[in-house]
């Protein structure tokens, strides 16, 4: 009889430790499987982002670092009524996260002595929880990537997913005003791409049907050039003044000073 009470009294608690390594196996894979993203100021006032997590391709736990929750209070209450505007505007995201089932956010209250930047802060406690950053901020993109950090950026994302066009395919577009060249025109696509269509500018606020020429990759976006059908006879014309293509440079400028 002993022996069998004994023999019952290993099994069972064979099958508690059983039981509980499991449940340990369990939390270890649970808590590596929770992708830990810190959200920077810039990305929360951006407000893209509340569109990206409701799709779902933003798993696991959003961050919100108590010290950035303090700079988004500090321009939510400024003088300056767009940097108030964007304040507001980036605590009602947050707002809306706390209420949306299926994003999880939370808040962490922590501070790092030894600085009172922001951007260094987000980069000192990304390495503390083994986090990402999201931002859209280019110098604090590239500080976390020198340090190691995993950074992404809605920028890049937006471009990412951008449709491709390629020489040859039309599109059809609204000219919305003059370009810098004779006979140009600007025309938008609804992504905010600019398209530098030749022989356009005759069809100011009018939809018409235009031949991509070039597609331009630059820092500052992309760009397209484009020709309508009138055109065609004339090709490049405004990209071939300095006796061939114009070059990258030139272009970069050039948007830029028609947007």
């Amino acid at each position: 009889m002993e022996k069998f009470i004994y023999a019952a009294i290993v099994a069972a608690v064979s099958l508690i430790i059983i039981v509980l390594q499991a449940v340990i196996n369990k939390i270890k894979l649970a808590k590596a499987d929770v992708s830990k993203k810190l959200l920077d100021t810039s990305v929360i006032i951006d407000g893209r982002i509340s569109n990206i997590a409701r799709t779902g391709f933003l798993e696991g736990l959003l961050i919100v670092p108590k010290f950035v929750l303090l700079e988004l209070q500090l321009i939510a209450d400024s003088s300056d009524n767009m940097k108030r505007s964007k304040g507001r505007r980036g605590l009602d995201l947050l707002n809306e996260f706390k209420k949306t089932s299926g994003i999880n956010v939370q808040i962490i209250d922590k501070e790092y002595k030894g600085t009172n930047k922001v951007d260094e802060k987000l980069v000192l406690m990304a390495k503390d929880l083994g986090a990402k950053i999201i931002t859209n901020d280019y110098n604090l993109n590239k500080i976390a990537e020198i340090q190691g950090i995993k950074v992404l950026n809605i920028n890049d994302l937006s471009n990412a997913i951008k449709p491709n066009y390629l020489p040859g395919e039309k599109i059809n577009v609204k000219i919305m005003k003059e370009g810098k060249e004779k006979e140009q025109g600007i025309a938008y696509l609804g992504d905010g791409t600019m398209i530098v269509v030749d022989g356009a500018r005759r069809s100011m606020n009018k939809r018409i049907d235009v031949t991509v020429t070039n597609v331009l990759q630059t820092d500052a976006g992309r760009m397209i050039f484009a020709r309508t059908e009138q055109s065609r006879d004339f090709p490049q014309k405004s990209q071939n003044r300095h006796g061939g293509r114009q070059n990258y440079t030139n272009r970069d400028n050039q948007r830029r000073e028609q947007q």
